[in-house]
C-alpha cells in the first residue's frame, strides 16, 4: 500500500485586535513625525519682518535639529526630559538660529547670531561692534519693505552689505537713524559682554527687530545655549499673503514666491 503525502496545514494566524490597529495606524506615524521634528528637521513660518531681507513674511524655512544637539527644546513643547544639550554642536558666528524666548522659554523666535561667548557687543550711530572693531559695511542702494505699522504699503529704507568677523557676510537693512523704543536706542547702545554659554541675537532688519539689544525683561537679552532649537537651512515654501489667502486655491499660482522655492539661507 502506498502512502500520500498529505500537506501539513497551516497554522492561521491571530487576528490583531482593534487596540494594535489603533497604534499601527496612528500612533506609530505620529511617533515617526515626532522622531523627524525632534532628531531632524522642523518647519517654522515667518511671522515678521524683522529678518528682512533674509527672510520674508510668510516665508517657511526648515531647521536642522541637529546642528547643534538637542535639548530639552528640540521636542514638542519642550518636556523637562534633561537638563543642558548632548552631542552638542558649537554655533557659528552668522548662523541664522531658531530659539525659545528666554523670557517665556516657549516662544519661537529667529535671529541672527552676531556675538559669541566672552565677545563685547555694541551698536554705536548704527554701526555693529565687537571686541572694539566696526564690523564692514556697504551701502548697496535703497529698496522698498513692507510698512510694518500693519498699515498697507511700502517705504524705503537703505540696505548695506555687513562682514562678521570670521568672513558671513549679509544683507542687513536700516530705517532711521537714532530713536528709543522700549527705552533703548537700537542704533547706540551700551557695551554688552555676552556670559560664557551664551548668545547674542540679532535682527537683519535692525530698526524692526526686539532682539539682544533689550533685556530679557523687555526683549531677548542674552540667548543661552540651551534654548536653541536649530539653525535655519532653506526656504520651502514661500506665501504671499498680500495676494491670496491660503483657502483660495485658484490664486495660490500668484500667491507662491516661486523664486524664493529652496532658497538657502546665509
Amino acid at each position: 500500500m502506498s502512502l500520500i503525502d498529505v500537506p501539513a496545514r497551516k497554522k492561521p494566524k491571530p487576528s490583531r485586535g482593534w487596540f494594535h490597529e489603533i497604534i499601527s495606524t496612528f500612533v506609530y506615524p505620529l511617533l515617526a513625525v515626532v522622531a523627524v521634528y525632534s532628531l531632524l528637521f522642523q518647519p517654522f513660518r515667518i511671522p515678521s519682518g524683522s529678518m528682512i531681507d533674509t527672510l520674508l513674511v510668510g516665508d517657511f524655512v526648515w531647521v536642522s535639529k541637529f546642528s547643534y544637539g538637542y535639548s530639552k527644546h528640540s521636542v514638542p513643547f519642550s518636556p523637562p526630559l534633561f537638563e543642558g544639550r548632548i552631542w552638542g554642536g558649537e554655533p557659528e558666528r552668522g548662523d541664522v538660529i531658531v530659539f525659545k524666548l528666554p523670557r517665556d522659554n516657549s516662544t519661537d523666535y529667529i535671529k541672527r547670531l552676531v556675538g559669541l561667548p566672552g565677545d563685547r557687543v555694541q551698536v554705536r550711530d548704527g554701526i555693529l561692534i565687537i571686541n572694539g572693531e566696526p564690523v564692514k559695511t556697504e551701502f548697496v542702494g535703497e529698496v522698498e519693505v513692507p510698512i510694518e505699522s500693519g498699515r498697507a504699503g511700502t517705504h524705503k529704507v537703505r540696505k548695506y552689505r555687513e562682514t562678521l568677523p570670521g568672513g558671513v557676510t549679509h544683507y542687513i537693512l536700516q530705517e532711521r537713524d537714532g530713536g528709543t523704543s522700549l527705552g533703548i536706542d537700537p542704533d547706540n547702545t551700551p557695551e554688552y559682554v555676552v556670559p560664557a554659554g551664551h548668545y547674542f541675537m540679532m535682527g537683519d532688519n535692525r530698526d524692526n527687530s526686539v532682539d539682544s539689544r533689550w533685556p530679557t525683561a523687555s526683549g531677548v537679552g542674552f540667548v543661552p545655549y540651551e534654548n536653541l532649537v536649530g539653525r535655519a537651512e532653506r526656504i520651502f515654501p514661500s506665501w504671499d499673503a498680500s495676494q491670496s489667502a491660503f483657502w483660495e486655491i485658484w490664486n495660490w499660482p500668484a500667491a507662491i514666491r516661486w523664486d524664493r522655492l529652496f532658497q538657502s539661507i546665509d
